[in-house]
């Protein structure tokens, strides 16, 4: 597979906005057309907050819709929960990214990320944390 994974990958927001870099671009797009790239709801929601437009929030509602899904159900809250606890002092990570991690791996899913909180997460939550450099 594209990222080094053979599981599908959840989109963090750090990997969106890293995808059209050099190095980048030409695996993600091989993961799109491997279906390999999976939306969560909560990552889609901080993305969608930076569009410039209305036709911009569109086309990227339009491509989430699109992708495979991994929902943050409220198992993925309690497993989220968990994870904090677990996680003690060195918890001071955005809510949204516990969110995301316990949506992957309620899925059996992969992060895919450029932020060094998913490699924490993975520790709490068993997920693969999969890394752009």
């Amino acid at each position: 597979m594209p990222f080094g994974s053979s599981l599908p990958l959840v989109i963090d927001t750090s990997a969106w906005n890293r995808q059209t870099e050099r190095g980048v671009l030409a695996d993600w797009e091989a993961a799109l057309q491997a279906e390999q790239l999976v939306s969560c709801p909560a990552a889609a929601l901080e993305i969608l907050a930076a569009t410039r437009d209305e036709a911009e929030f569109a086309a990227f509602e339009k491509g989430f819709a699109a992708l495979a899904q991994a929902p943050v159900t409220a198992a993925a809250c309690q497993a989220a929960l968990g994870a904090a606890r677990e996680l003690g002092a060195r918890r001071r990570i955005p809510a949204v990214d516990y969110l995301i991690a316990a949506a992957a791996a309620e899925r059996g899913f992969g992060v895919l990320h450029a932020d060094k909180h998913f490699d924490l997460l993975a520790t709490a939550l068993g997920f693969e944390s999969v890394r752009l450099d």
